[in-house]
């Protein structure tokens, strides 16, 4: 019976297989996707016969839910790796349920939610390989530019100006005030970041604080925990914002590392990020970057110096901030030319050294 069962699983796995055309295959007609899928099955086929009952159970699971929910790690035996397995588990995986185009381990990056994420250098016996606690990492391109110079009711002013007490703040209406509870020397104890959601001009919710090492960010995530913004309500939500909302999904995760800040884009739409550090040094604008979705970026490097707009008369400035904008982007670009007329986007307070 278990025999048959694992046959079933085998066969149903192999259906699943994600069966889009693969990109940057060079120039001329690209090979047939299929083709060289099938190419893999040998190879496939033989890690399934690898992986102990459960496991196979468990890889089954995480391909089924595409990610929706966390179905723990798939252990692979390190040492079951022969000479004659060009591509290592995880990679094989990757490139059968998420990305066809994948070429080599280096282009991934291994989540947070992943037990080997915390013992790197050190896989022991066996490693995990289940795809969906691997990101891609993206390709640094040539950012939209956005102009530093803007209208006065526009400027941006330090984040944590702005009242956990009111959330219906606008970036208009709290020109002048502060609110001492959010002042860069009041800090609990244990947090890294805390999190502002806007809808064009208005911030909806109060602010979410993050002491966790990462954080999803959703608006619909099925067993997810975290910064949910389908439960968070407006008055003066328009359709925009509506239709706009439904694309958030599975959101993001924010994760704060040793390295610093990353960001991974688990819907199914890009995201758009300002930060400063994703910026060279002496750019003369706001950097924007398109992260399409399964990818991963560092959106601060603690290590790096900061990129500042220098511009005259746009108030002060916080170094300490990224933006990310869902499903819109905003610059040179597009219709918009200012976050704050993205129709839904956030706010990363970080915490900054002492």
């Amino acid at each position: 019976m278990f025999r048959s069962r694992r046959s079933v699983s085998a066969r149903q796995l192999w259906r699943q297989r994600c069966t889009t055309p693969s990109r940057g295959l060079g120039e001329g007609a690209p090979p047939n996707p299929e083709d060289l899928q099938n190419a893999l099955r040998p190879t496939a086929h033989q890690l399934f016969k690898k992986l102990k009952d459960e496991q196979l159970w468990q890889l089954a699971e995480a391909v089924e839910s595409k990610g929706r929910w966390d179905c723990g790690c798939v252990w692979f035996p390190w040492e079951s790796r022969g000479g004659k397995q060009a591509l290592a588990p995880q990679v094989l995986l990757c490139k059968l349920y998420r990305w066809p185009d994948l070429r080599q381990a280096s282009e991934l990056k291994r989540l947070m939610q992943c037990e080997n994420f915390w013992r790197k250098g050190s896989e022991g016996t066996s490693i995990c390989c289940n795809p969906y606690h691997f990101s891609r990492l993206a390709v640094p391109e040539l950012p939209t530019q956005v102009p530093c110079k803007v209208k006065e009711s526009l400027r941006f002013v330090p984040s944590d100006t702005f009242s956990p007490l009111n959330p219906g703040s606008t970036y208009s209406n709290v020109r002048g005030r502060h609110d001492t509870t959010l002042s860069r020397g009041s800090y609990k104890d244990g947090y890294w970041c805390k999190l502002a959601y806007w809808e064009h001009r208005t911030r909806v919710g109060r602010l979410y604080t993050v002491s966790e090492p990462s954080v999803h960010i959703f608006h619909d995530l099925p067993k997810g925990s975290g910064f949910c913004l389908g439960f968070l309500g407006s008055e003066t939500r328009n359709e925009t914002v509506r239709r706009t909302r439904m694309k958030i999904g599975q959101g993001i995760t924010l994760s704060h590392e040793n390295d610093g800040v990353w960001v991974y884009n688990r819907s199914e739409h890009p995201i758009f990020i300002n930060s400063p550090t994703l910026a060279s040094v002496n750019t003369r604008g706001q950097s924007v970057h398109k992260l399409l979705p399964g990818y991963s970026i560092k959106v601060f490097d603690s290590e790096q110096e900061v990129s500042r707009c220098h511009v005259l008369g746009d108030g002060p400035y916080d170094p300490h901030s990224v933006r990310i904008s869902f499903a819109k982007g905003w610059g040179s670009c597009y219709s918009r030319q200012f976050i704050t007329s993205c129709p839904c986007w956030l706010e990363v307070l970080l915490r900054p050294p002492r």
